[in-house]
């Protein structure tokens, strides 16, 4: 019993000296390192304050690629979203033969209507570029079905070339 008791002594004393050893060479003595956060407006700005600066209109729509140009229909997207139109879908249309833009009234959302035809520069009277097709069964406002005249379209030239 005193072996053992000896070597659990002597253990002990061995333990501590490494403990003591090793806590003496984590601790260093550099230069001490200055944290600067940025500072932040007082009070931060509110959704409400952030929409009516730039409010999204009630208006939903969805874009079709009626021309087989790739990637048309995600350009015309990014215009009307920058002009605060909500798109909710963007695709290929039915086929890729479509001569003329045209967009399409799906409801009764008539300010909608005026909106969107404004920023693309259509006048609301042409029924070459205008279509009224009350359809409740569809989930948008309106549809725009890009057609192979897009590039007389001076708003979406406009963008293209910037």
């Amino acid at each position: 019993m005193g072996l053992v008791n000896t070597g659990i002594a002597v253990m002990s004393l061995l333990l501590v000296a490494f403990i003591f050893s090793f806590s003496g060479r984590q601790t260093q003595s550099g230069v001490p390192i200055e944290i600067k956060f940025p500072s932040l407006p007082d009070t931060p700005k509110l959704a409400l304050d952030i929409y009516e600066e730039n409010p999204v209109f009630e208006v939903e729509i969805e874009i079709l690629n009626g021309c087989g140009e790739p990637g048309l229909a995600a350009k015309f997207s990014d215009l009307l979203r920058k002009k605060q139109v909500d798109v909710v879908r963007s695709e290929n249309a039915d086929h890729f033969e479509y001569e003329k833009t045209i967009l399409i009234q799906r409801n009764e959302n008539v300010e909608g209507m005026r909106y969107v035809a404004d920023a693309l520069g259509f006048d609301i009277e042409n029924n070459e570029h205008i279509i009224t097709s009350i359809d409740p069964n569809i989930d948008v406002d309106l549809t725009l079905i890009i057609g192979k005249d897009y590039h007389s379209i001076s708003p979406i030239q406009s963008y293209l070339n910037n």
